[in-house]
């Protein structure tokens, strides 16, 4: 059964609005599982309700940790949490979860028996052979490379090398845990550059916060000592790379589009927003207590480096599909293996509109092209469902497969969608 069509809204006036987002999944995600493992009772507040976080929640509590929710509403939740022993015998599902399917396992090599992972057919196909490696290496047991698999520990730590080029989650993931590893962790990264590098940052920052030993002095080397993870209150920021379909909007109708919220500083990729849009022609100011971004209606194509955000190329291709000239987009090779291909998914979805992309050796060409109306398959990938979105605010007749796959993040996406082109008060 084929899953149903959104018809995107198409507009002809300028869109003016204020968005307010959700929680970060990566912020949400990496702040549960340290609550988790704390030394004591803690909250992580503002945090993210959608599948990911969701999927985390599930996960930690099959692994024993006792968690309360205060102050729920459809998109955030407060967690209390009260850590205790990390249990076996559990089985986890990872959903299409990155953060799930590769931070958790090295928390489940802590428990007393064995913890057995599944997820979503797709997410049988997405690496993970460097993660369940690096944990055999590490003194854990792991029963297979990919999904479904089984994890049994004791792990005690040491050095380990791995090839990260995939995905930063490979060091991220071993990081999170190590400080209760008995001999902590040495993480060497060997091959190719790391992407999403500030995912990385963001992890170290996080466990700095709470009072963990991190050596990150040398490239590509990270030290962490073993010892307690503090507990802490922790509030989540909004999470800056789902703005990208938001601040998209306005380029697109020559509108403007603020986020409240937005921090002065931060870790997360999506703060690069702020120069790709303007490169592509954008009006980018910081106001009070947030972030617009005003368009002219007329978008520029772009030559860029996304490997340490590439979580945004999706609303990026959208936007050069769009341009008045050609783009091209490197540094992306790893997307091949997030959700779907998203390299061949962006270069099928835009030919099928009438447009012109094509796939490189490390990302994509587009040279714009008018566009017309069809079904935007989304490839059950949240990312692609809104640059479909996008699309369609120019392109009359376009069709998102699947919208509903945006709750990976967005807990509400069509709603927010219309609540910013005034048609919800």
């Amino acid at each position: 059964m084929s899953a149903p069509l959104w018809p995107a809204p198409t507009v002809t006036a300028p869109v003016t609005a204020t968005v307010r987002l959700p929680g970060s999944k990566s912020v949400t995600n990496r702040a549960l599982l340290l609550a988790a493992l704390a030394d004591g009772p803690g909250a992580v507040r503002l945090a993210l309700r959608s599948r990911d976080a969701d999927l985390m929640t599930a996960a930690l509590r099959t692994l024993g940790a006792e968690m309360t929710a205060v102050d729920e509403t459809p998109e955030s939740a407060d967690w209390l949490f009260t850590p205790g022993p990390v249990a076996g015998g559990g089985h986890i599902e990872v959903g299409l979860a990155g953060t799930v399917m590769r931070f958790v396992p090295p928390m489940a090599a802590l428990a007393d028996g064995e913890v057995s992972f599944d997820g979503d057919p797709a997410a049988r196909k997405r690496p993970m052979g460097t993660i369940l490696s690096a944990l055999r290496a590490l003194g854990a047991h792991a029963d297979a490379d990919t999904l479904p698999f089984t994890i049994r520990g004791p792990v005690t730590g040491g050095e380990v090398s791995v090839d990260a080029s995939g995905s930063s989650q490979f060091v991220s993931g071993l990081l999170l845990t190590a400080a209760r590893f008995e001999k902590g962790v040495t993480v060497r990264h060997v091959g190719p550059p790391v992407p999403s590098m500030p995912h990385i940052e963001m992890t170290v920052q996080m466990l700095r916060a709470r009072g963990v030993e991190v050596d990150d002095s040398e490239p590509d080397i990270w030290r962490v000592a073993p010892g307690p993870i503090a507990a802490t209150d922790f509030t989540v920021e909004p999470d800056l790379s789902n703005a990208a379909p938001f601040f998209a909007a306005a380029m697109v109708t020559g509108g403007a589009v603020t986020v409240p919220g937005w921090p002065l500083e931060t870790t997360q990729p999506g703060d690069l927003l702020r120069h790709l849009l303007a490169e592509m022609g954008a009006e980018v100011t910081r106001v009070p207590g947030g972030l617009e971004v005003r368009g002219s209606g007329t978008i520029t194509g772009i030559d860029a480096d996304l490997r340490a955000a590439s979580e945004l190329t999706p609303t990026i291709v959208a936007l050069a599909a769009l341009a008045d000239s050609p783009s091209r987009l490197r540094g992306i090779a790893h997307i091949r293996g997030h959700e779907t291909d998203r390299l061949a998914a962006l270069v099928t979805e835009i030919t099928r509109l009438g447009g012109d992309a094509n796939e490189t050796e490390d990302g994509l060409e587009i040279r714009p092209r008018p566009l017309h109306g069809g079904v935007f398959h989304s490839y059950e990938d949240h990312r692609m469902a809104t640059a479909g979105a996008v699309i369609g605010l120019r392109v009359p007749g376009v069709e998102v497969e699947d919208i509903a796959t945006t709750r990976k993040t967005l807990p509400d996406f069509p709603r927010m969608w219309a609540h910013m082109l005034g048609d919800m008060s």
